[in-house]
């Protein structure tokens, strides 16, 4: 008995499905393009704001000593070490407060045994509050980032850069 086959009906199904394959293969690679794509602006986005974050305690690190007295400051940082200027920060200082370490502290207020050594009458310890912004030359983002000090200063420079408030000297 010969058996017959109608070739006419598989026409084209080896196509269709070849078609399918191809849209499928498509949307896989467009899919994964995308997801690589916002992966790498993630990645760029945590990148600037470490770098602004290095950036701004480089600038407080720089203005910490007593001889920078400029208040609002404004430095230039050069993370890379391109010779070009990467970040501009705009720092910001405040004295919260000062206290005078010849003063013992009340008791229960968790104060350090001395081991009966006294500090100069003259000595204060200052709180300060640094406040930065650091935005990126070249693209104009910016970030911001505040950190608390601790300084001991002299009577003198106390009485220069921290005042209490409505007193004209730290006492």
């Amino acid at each position: 008995m010969r058996r017959t086959t109608l070739p006419h009906v598989q026409r084209g199904a080896t196509l269709v499905v070849g078609l399918i394959m191809l849209v499928l293969i498509t949307l896989m690679v467009t899919a994964a393009f995308m997801l690589s794509s916002s992966n790498l602006k993630s990645v760029g986005n945590m990148q600037f704001r470490d770098e602004a974050v290095a950036a701004a305690n480089i600038a407080i690190e720089r203005t910490f000593a007593i001889a920078n007295l400029n208040n609002p400051h404004v430095d230039f940082v050069d993370i890379n070490r391109d010779a070009t200027n990467d970040f501009s920060v705009s720092l910001v200082r405040t004295c919260i407060r000062s206290t005078n370490l010849a003063v013992p502290p009340a008791p229960g207020t968790g104060s350090s045994v001395t081991l009966g050594l006294t500090p100069p009458p003259n000595e204060y310890l200052v709180l300060w509050d640094y406040d930065s912004t650091v935005t990126d030359a070249a693209t104009g983002a910016s970030a911001r980032v505040r950190q608390g000090i601790r300084q001991r200063l002299s009577q003198a420079q106390c009485d220069l850069l921290c005042p209490p408030p409505g007193a004209a000297a730290c006492s």
